[in-house]
């Protein structure tokens, strides 16, 4: 990054700067020259995905790289004659809808696995990164410098964590008895600058010690961070070497040390682009391994047996993606149009009239931009669970029944007499696919609904449109419960009427108007907040994953919850219940220790201690009476970390709408679903 005004950067992706990690080795191999392309690190496809996704900052063991946007991606795949897809038609459709791409694909991360170790299948491939931030500090003499005043050495192909940039010539600090130029490793110096709408920068160290200012001692000054002190926040001081001048990083801190930063170009490196039209938001001092810094928005769906309706949506649609433009060509001449398909669609079962059919409804016109819009507007990620619900009510007709196509099977479970008669259905679900997509990234803050500020979403493309987007496809088994219903709506109207649920209100609306002031003007917080059967089906998942884990022979980090419930409206039926599962991306799928315990005497076990584990805390009474009072605004009632609170890879609500007192009484209250728990 150069020592430019802030101000007068407004530029867009130059195409010459395309990344392709490998481009380089490709051309050295034509010109017969030799280079070694040692490993400088890897990443499993959830933390690609949760984690390390396009726009994120993965620590390596001696700087940081970012993962670049999709585009770039491209030149990756085109080392391969076909592109894989992972088949998940009910979440392509939501992707395309939430994306605005109507014929959108997911695909897989660029990998490909080796049959021996020492291998090359799949030397090709990989995801695009770029080194950020690319500010470094030398580990030796506190310089402050560009990336390309350091040297990159990567020299072992078996030790990743030699990889590492180094400042050739350093002396060492003032007062060191040694002055030889030696090298000395250099780390990332640690400040950035983001702001609200996604965007991310570096941090202008040059005018920031100037005063926003160059130098009036040198055109490229030499610049030092000094700090003693790490682990305490800005406690650096950035010095210039050719004027004298320094400042320290603290003055950037805080609400008063906002107003002195600049304001925000609109960069996403990720995209290597700016925003045409700038940005002018105010920025925010970030350090490189904040935990805000990024934000997966993500939507995934457990993989069901498809209905009459989604196949023909499905069919429709890779008809439409094969033919592209050509499809007005062979709309009508269903012969020649089978011969286009094969290869591509599988349309061989059809007869001529479904074919027909299928053709008709992949060339039907697709929903104006305002309609798209409202439907974005007022969607709701409910639907994706309908499906799967519906499907779970059926009735199971015999142990591990299979559906070829999704590889969904189940088991239905007798219930134990002793299990608590609230529970009215138990399932074993012995295999399992669960497909997750990224459609974007925050920064700063998550966001619950993406169409709520659409500009808060930082694009994974350049193109407005995207033809695809990177999804994961997990292999697992799980335990599903069903409560009864009637007995849950007649409970939830109780809790209704009660002080606590009110108060639950208040600290909600709060929060929605503290974290989401510009949504809150056109949006009904109420609206947002879940209904007490969410809150019980929420906290009944919490505490049987912390038991779960204690004789499953999964951790509890490796256990997450799927939540049905929601109350009966026009468009849908009630539901409550719940999906406990463990899924893996990285093999076929699990070792059933998690299905065996669905067995009826082993999972009145389960139930029964973990109920009676919910009725005490260790942190109790403050634990058991915590109720949220103005001016508080947390979502959640008597729950902690040492009774129901779970690692955010189990909870799919970052711990919110949890309380022990809807689940079982406690001392001072009878709000509990099961009663007491004894």
């Amino acid at each position: 990054m150069t020592a430019e005004p802030l101000a007068e950067a407004r530029f867009l992706y130059d195409a010459s700067n395309a990344v392709d990690p490998l481009g380089d080795a490709e051309r050295e191999s034509d010109e017969g020259r030799k280079h070694n392309r040692a490993k400088v690190g890897s990443g499993r496809p959830s933390s690609l995905l949760y984690t390390y996704g396009p726009g994120a900052i993965m620590d390596l063991p001696q700087f940081t790289i970012m993962p670049s946007g999709l585009d770039d991606w491209e030149r990756i795949w085109r080392r391969r004659d076909g592109i894989p897809q992972i088949r998940a038609p009910r979440l392509r459709q939501a992707v395309g809808l939430l994306l605005r791409s109507r014929d959108i694909q997911l695909r897989p991360f660029p990998w490909q696995a080796k049959k021996m170790s020492l291998s090359t299948e799949g030397n090709d491939l990989g995801v695009p990164a770029r080194v950020f931030p690319q500010w470094l500090r030398c580990t030796g003499c506190d310089m402050l410098g560009a990336l390309s005043q350091f040297d990159y050495r990567n020299t072992h192909p078996y030790r990743t964590d030699l990889a590492c940039f180094e400042h050739a010539r350093c002396t060492g600090r003032a007062g060191d008895r040694m002055r030889r130029p030696t090298r000395r490793p250099a780390v990332p110096a640690r400040y950035l600058l983001a702001c609200v709408d996604g965007h991310l920068d570096e941090f202008p160290y040059d005018l920031w010690v100037h005063q926003g200012q160059q130098c009036d001692k040198a055109e490229f000054p030499a610049l030092k961070m000094v700090d003693r002190t790490a682990g305490k926040g800005a406690s650096a001081v950035i010095r210039c070497e050719s004027c004298g001048l320094r400042r320290p990083m603290n003055e950037a801190q805080g609400e008063a040390g906002r107003s002195k930063l600049p304001r925000c170009r609109g960069r996403h490196p990720h995209l290597d682009a700016f925003e045409p039209g700038g940005c002018g938001n105010d920025t925010r001092l970030m350090l490189v391994g904040a935990s805000n810094l990024w934000f997966p928005a993500t939507q995934s769906i457990i993989v069901m047996p498809e209905s009459t309706e989604e196949r023909k949506s499905d069919l429709a649609d890779q008809i439409r993606i094969a033919l592209g433009e050509k499809l007005a060509k062979y709309r009508d001449d269903l012969e020649t149009l089978r011969d286009v398909l094969d290869g591509k669609v599988d349309v061989t079962e059809l007869s001529d009239a479904e074919l027909a059919e299928a053709v008709a409804a992949a060339g039907a016109p697709p929903a104006s931009e305002a309609e798209q819009e409202e439907h974005i507007r007022t969607w709701d990620p409910v639907d994706l669970l309908v499906p799967e619900w519906l499907y779970l009510q059926k009735d199971v007709l015999g142990p591990g029944v299979e559906d070829p196509t999704s590889g969904l099977t189940l088991s239905k479970r007798e219930r134990d007499p002793d299990l608590p008669t609230q529970i009215t259905r138990v399932l074993a679900v012995e295999r399992l696919r669960k497909v997750n997509a990224l459609i974007g990234f925050t920064r700063i803050d998550a966001m619950d609904r993406v169409g709520d500020l659409p500009r808060r979403l930082a694009p994974l493309t350049r193109t407005a449109r995207p033809s695809w987007t990177v999804a994961t496809e997990d292999r697992g088994e799980g335990i599903f419960l069903q409560l009864d219903d009637q007995a849950v709506a007649a409970w939830e109207e109780r809790i209704y009427a009660t002080d606590i649920w009110r108060a639950h209100q208040e600290a909600h609306r709060r929060n929605f108007h503290r974290r989401f002031s510009e949504t809150a003007v056109e949006v009904d917080p109420d609206t947002r907040l879940r209904p007490p059967r969410y809150w019980l089906v929420h906290t009944l998942a919490h505490v049987l994953i912390r038991e779960l884990a204690m004789t499953c022979g999964y951790s509890a980090a490796s256990l997450s919850e799927r939540l049905y419930a929601w109350p009966g409206t026009e468009e849908r039926a009630a539901a409550t219940g719940l999906l406990i599962c463990t899924t893996a991306s990285d093999s076929d799928g699990t070792l059933g220790g998690l299905v065996q315990l669905s067995e009826p005497v082993r999972l009145q076990g389960v139930v029964s201690r973990a109920l009676y584990r919910a009725a005490r805390c260790s942190s109790d009474p403050i634990c058991a009476t915590r109720t949220p009072q103005d001016p508080e605004d947390f979502l959640h009632g008597a729950a902690c970390h040492c009774c129901v609170m779970a690692s955010e890879t189990s909870c799919e609500r970052a711990n919110r709408f949890l309380d022990r007192r809807f689940l079982v009484d406690l001392p001072g209250s009878n709000l509990g679903f099961f009663g007491h728990a004894c």
